[in-house]
């Protein structure tokens, strides 16, 4: 385990490889599941800010869900939550020509229409953070579905925090980034090293 300030991060998130294959999963992770995406409180008010400027990337079925049930939902397990349709797919999500799935926010941000580039949630997987009352648990989340990007992680030797680095130095800020770094490099070489 790595230990930096209040963040417990566990040795899978630098010892596990990791890349995002959506040729192969298709965008499962906005599909699969028993709710939506964990969200922080602080996008509790983004969510409803950028709704105008996102809903002309979201399918139908998605802006129905978000007009019914609100821009997010409880979960007695995960807290908030973005709404799903029909017991599956995030109600954000878009599918593409090729039947991938992926994020109308994102979309948006992307064309730079709004600012907020997703939830942090979506951006940080597979971590996933578990907050405690005096620290964060920083941990992978092995999935099934996610087998294609271990794969992937495998083949171009990518780590999970490296492929994340974006969404790390988003969520707690480069110098961070920067101590995991070099915590994360130190313990390669003396892996290799033995």
């Amino acid at each position: 385990m790595i230990v930096i300030d209040d963040k417990y991060i566990s040795d899978e998130v630098v010892e596990k490889n990791f890349v995002c294959n959506l040729t192969a999963c298709k965008g499962a992770c906005c599909v699969a599941g028993d709710c939506g995406a964990p969200l922080e409180e602080a996008e509790l008010p983004i969510l409803k800010k950028i709704f105008p400027k996102v809903k002309p990337y979201l399918r139908e079925a998605g802006i129905a869900e978000i007009e019914k049930t609100g821009f997010h939902t409880w979960d007695d397990e995960h807290g908030h939550v973005t709404p799903i349709v029909n017991g599956a797919i995030c109600a954000y999500a878009t599918i593409d020509e090729l039947g991938v799935v992926g994020c109308g926010i994102e979309k948006a941000y992307k064309d730079g229409v709004i600012d907020y580039k997703k939830p942090i949630s979506c951006h940080l997987y597979p971590i996933r953070i578990t907050k405690y009352e005096s620290f964060e648990a920083v941990n992978y989340d092995k999935w099934s579905i996610c087998k294609p990007a271990c794969k992937l992680g495998n083949q171009l030797q990518v780590p999970v925090y490296r492929f994340l680095q974006e969404a790390i130095t988003r969520k707690y800020g480069a110098e961070f980034y920067a101590v995991l770094d070099k915590i994360a490099t130190k313990q390669h070489l003396e892996e290799e090293d033995i």
